[in-house]
């Protein structure tokens, strides 16, 4: 798996390599310190797997910057970590490609379940962006319920059977801290509010 974190903060850069490395001990990880360099990279690695991007760095607007990502490395999942969690731009970010949005003041633990899910097919949403999430996006994620990753769907039969976060993550060797991450995916993949009905959904949909 190839990586490229981009932020203009070289301590924090190093950090999220080494938390990369432990999740993926594979991974080829570049690093760059702006939107500029971020392109040169992806220009001269077009097979990047997944980039770790910073919206406040000062070469470019973190949209535009985002958006010339997406052109140079199309198959590439974009994952903002940002200190700030404001609903505008985590939708921005979503609608310009990103598959998740994590909070710099997210502690670290949930830092790495958050990247073990993106890195595992998944989305990642701050707390604060669920909570104030619209009935149209509701909507909307029913209508594209049946599209779950394999991660999610497996989450999905095991709720469906009445395990505990427990024993799903007994089942799937991790954490159960990565099972929530899982499951409040899966919530938002059909539209659901609760355990109870994401498979109820989940039947009605004909997923399971």
């Amino acid at each position: 798996m190839k990586i490229l974190i981009a932020d203009d903060h070289a301590l924090f850069r190093d950090g999220l390599s080494m938390n990369l490395e432990k999740l993926e001990p594979s991974a080829v990880i570049s690093q760059a310190a702006n939107f500029t360099q971020s392109l040169k990279i992806a220009a001269s690695e077009p097979e990047i797997d997944l980039i770790v991007i910073d919206l406040d760095m000062p070469d470019m607007s973190w949209e535009e910057g985002i958006r010339q990502l997406r052109e140079a490395s199309p198959s590439a999942r974009i994952v903002v970590i940002s200190a700030s969690d404001e609903s505008r731009n985590v939708k921005k970010a979503l609608e310009l490609g990103a598959v998740g949005y994590i909070s710099k003041q997210t502690d670290t633990q949930v830092l790495n379940s958050a990247l073990k899910l993106i890195i595992d097919g998944g989305t990642y949403l701050p707390p604060s962006a669920i909570e104030k999430r619209t009935t149209a996006e509701i909507s909307g994620r029913r209508a594209n319920g049946k599209h779950l990753t394999a991660r999610q769907a497996e989450v999905l039969s095991y709720v469906a059977e009445g395990m505990s976060n427990k024993q799903i993550a007994y089942e799937m060797g991790v954490s159960e801290a990565t099972v929530k991450l899982h499951i409040n995916a899966l919530l938002r993949a059909v539209g659901a509010t609760n355990r109870t009905q994401a498979v109820v959904l989940a039947q009605k949909m004909g997923i399971i």
